[in-house]
């Protein structure tokens, strides 16, 4: 398969410098990827040298913990898709969910999901696998699916641990074949990103994109 045709090239370092987000969209347009994952402040550069290309712009909202309200992941969202992002990944609100506060975790998705479709773009909602309990991860997938998420995206790179081929399989089963999938963190060779796609996911979050695809 075309590996590269579903990778996010992925650069969410704090220090990450403006020749590194030029860089990095160099080479998803070199490369072919699905997509380039920037913080918010470096947007712009994102959109800019992605322009003209089928590489899509991409950014994260409430990262990496989440732990904002819904309106005020409502308005990244909104200036996100002001500025150009054709997808967004949005960090759920853990602790709502450790709460069982579920009406707070619906909110927010609907809230995104409403904004995001509106302007064509695709949502993808970041649960972050390695904080959850099973029936919690099947609780937030249901509420993404239910919702009109159109990807459970596994974590953020940022916790204690990145995408497992579990993850994987526990997401495909609680949200069948409606929902795609988005592996991220940890993903760091070849043979780990095939198996992962074999596992059920559709897209890869990648940080080191480029030698990932050199056999």
């Amino acid at each position: 398969m075309n590996l590269a045709s579903v990778i996010d090239s992925t650069l969410l370092r704090a220090d990450a410098t403006r020749e590194e987000i030029v860089n990095l969209c160099r080479e998803a347009r070199e490369s072919g990827f699905a997509a380039v994952c920037v913080n918010p402040v470096r947007l712009e550069i994102a959109v800019s040298h992605l322009l003209g290309s089928p590489v899509a712009p991409c950014t994260v909202v409430a990262f990496p913990l989440g732990a904002v309200s819904p309106e005020d992941k409502a308005r990244e969202i909104a200036r996100a898709l002001g500025i150009g992002a054709r997808e967004v990944d949005m960090v759920v609100n853990i602790g709502a969910i450790k709460d069982q506060d579920w009406d707070v975790v619906e909110e927010e998705m609907r809230l995104a999901s409403r904004q995001v479709e509106d302007a064509g773009g695709v949502l993808k909602v970041i649960v972050e696998t390695a904080l959850l309990t099973r029936g919690e991860l099947r609780q937030v997938c249901i509420m993404a699916r239910d919702t009109g998420a159109d990807y459970v995206k596994t974590s953020t790179g940022f916790s204690t641990r990145g995408a497992s081929l579990e993850d994987v399989h526990l997401i495909r089963e609680f949200i069948g074949d409606d929902v795609k999938i988005k592996a991220s963190g940890g993903i760091r060779d070849h043979q780990f990103a095939l198996q992962l796609i074999e596992a059920g996911a559709n897209r890869l979050g990648v940080s080191n994109a480029r030698n990932l695809i050199k056999l």
